[in-house]
């Protein structure tokens, strides 16, 4: 530490030396500093503020059927990105500041400027933005921000509408193209169909549905030949039992069967063991009721006497029983109906056993209808979902340019200056004053290193590496020391004259700036 501040101190003496010297450059140092502080130009700088509006009342409402996109993101994005090449050549045009350049080589040096110079400041919060420019002639400045202004508003609006042309013609393709893939689809799962109908069926049944429908048809066709071919067999042992001619002991008419009337009459007795039961025998509905069966009765007794005079009338033919031609005409029907089934039940076991013989390709099909099924279903779904998209992207654009989801408001319009915003010349005359002071010291100490000089035996010694024997000290005379004295104080006023004027200069520029 006692070295440190030894050889700061042998600094300090050398530069002493060169106090004059360092004095004399600090003044010309001020004073051309303080020449170019005054003659620097003033620059005028006018402002603007907007504010965007993002919380439309449309928004809440809207949820889920339009494209929302994050607004505030796009605001600070624009922001940021407001000021390219393009929009400030625009922005020259627009502010009429092309009338300033004339030659390429001036307009490269105002887009130039134009970009360090414009500046648009966000608080942080509440999207609001501050728009500032600074110029030489306070009219300019205001003319430019007026641009910005509208630059700042026509970029947000203009970026919104081709965001959303942008969107819907891209999603316009993309339905072409799933229209397309959608056709194919449907005209690939059709001709599939068309080639497996068999296997496939109709109505959407599978080949195990088939399976157990012709089973079942199968047995109840064979339940029903069973039932036909009993049928037929007790009309045959009726028929075997019948006598073909009558006889004097043949029954009456009244047990002769006659299938139709019979079937009718016994129809109408049950209906009316049920009326019965709940009317009386004076009841409408139960005297009917027995009118009709008597009439019956009477209709089947004389219709088994026309039988019999008609057999009987024939010449040469004994009376023939009418029993007996009705049972044939029974057993005739009940072989058809036999014949029938038996051909039924034959064609459902061919079909049977075709679609079991066809069962080894039945897990291929399944395998390319599931493929094909799958392929259709997914471009199906993004067709809809792309219509669905576009929908919502329509009603967006709807939605933005009706009720409008940002809106840009100028809180305060672009201003006109009538002081100027730089250069800070009351902050640059004693920044000026600074400077001088340090290149007035560090001239002397410039000096100091370049003409060097012993101001004690150690200094010598470590320079020189040779033992100092001692040294020899001078004793000041009184005129000495009143030079020294005059000195002192001569330095001392230089210094503070030099703060004087700083601060003089200081405060007159305060005053003509008003």
């Amino acid at each position: 530490m006692e070295e440190l501040l030894t050889q700061i101190f042998g600094y300090l003496r050398g530069m002493w030396r060169f106090r004059w010297w360092g004095l004399a450059f600090t003044w010309l140092v001020g004073v051309i500093g303080g020449f170019i502080v005054y003659a620097m130009p003033d620059r005028y700088e006018s402002t603007a503020r907007i504010f965007v509006d993002t919380q439309s009342v449309l928004r809440p409402l809207m949820s889920g059927l339009a494209v929302q996109p994050n607004i505030d993101q796009q605001v600070a994005i624009l922001s940021r990105t407001l000021i390219t090449r393009p929009n400030v050549e625009k922005l020259i045009t627009m502010a009429d500041l092309d009338l300033r350049a004339r030659t390429p080589q001036q307009r490269e040096a105002l887009i130039a400027g134009l970009t360090n110079g414009l500046q648009i400041r966000s608080t942080g919060r509440d999207n609001l933005f501050t728009l500032a420019y600074r110029d030489d002639h306070p009219e300019q400045a205001q003319r430019t921000v007026q641009a910005l202004v509208s630059l700042f508003v026509e970029s947000g609006l203009v970026g919104k509408q081709q965001d959303s042309s942008s969107a819907r013609r891209f999603i316009d393709e993309q339905i072409t193209n799933y229209e397309q893939k959608l056709a194919e689809a449907e005209n690939r799962l059709k001709d599939f169909r068309l080639r497996n109908m068999a296997l496939l069926g109709d109505g959407g049944r599978d080949y195990v549905s088939q399976i157990a429908e012709a089973t079942t048809r199968l047995t109840d066709a064979e339940l029903e030949l069973k039932e036909a071919e009993n049928s037929r067999n007790s009309i045959e042992h009726q028929l075997t039992a019948e006598n073909p001619m009558l006889t004097p002991d043949s029954p009456n008419p009244a047990s002769v069967p006659l299938p139709e009337i019979d079937g009718r009459i016994d129809t109408l007795k049950k209906t009316l063991d049920g009326l019965l039961l709940r009317y009386t025998n004076e009841h409408p509905d139960v005297v009917g009721t027995r009118r009709v069966i008597a009439e019956l009765e009477a209709q089947k007794k004389k219709d088994i006497e026309s039988m019999r005079g008609t057999a009987g009338s024939q010449p040469g033919v004994p009376n023939a029983n009418p029993v007996f031609q009705q049972l044939k005409i029974a057993l005739s029907e009940a072989e058809a109906r036999a014949a029938s089934l038996r051909a039924r039940v034959a064609e459902l076991n061919s079909r049977l056993a075709h679609l079991r013989s066809q069962a080894e390709l039945l897990p291929k099909i399944e395998v390319e209808q599931t493929q094909l099924n799958r392929d259709y279903e997914i471009h199906k779904r993004n067709y809809e979902s792309l219509v669905q998209r576009r929908e919502s992207a329509s009603m967006s654009v709807e939605m933005s340019a009706q009720g409008g989801i940002t809106e840009f408001r100028v809180i305060d319009p672009p201003s006109l200056p009538t002081l100027p915003a730089a250069p800070n010349r009351l902050l640059l005359m004693p920044l000026a004053g600074l400077v001088a002071l340090l290149a007035g010291g560090a001239l002397t100490f410039l000096l100091a290193k370049l003409r060097p000089a012993f101001v004690d035996a150690r200094g010598l010694r470590e320079v020189t590496g040779l033992p100092v024997l001692g040294a020899v000290s001078m004793l000041p005379d009184p005129s000495g020391a009143r030079a020294e004295r005059r000195g002192l104080l001569a330095f001392g006023g230089g210094v503070a004259s030099f703060a004087a004027a700083v601060g003089a200069m200081t405060l007159l520029l305060k005053w003509l700036q008003g």
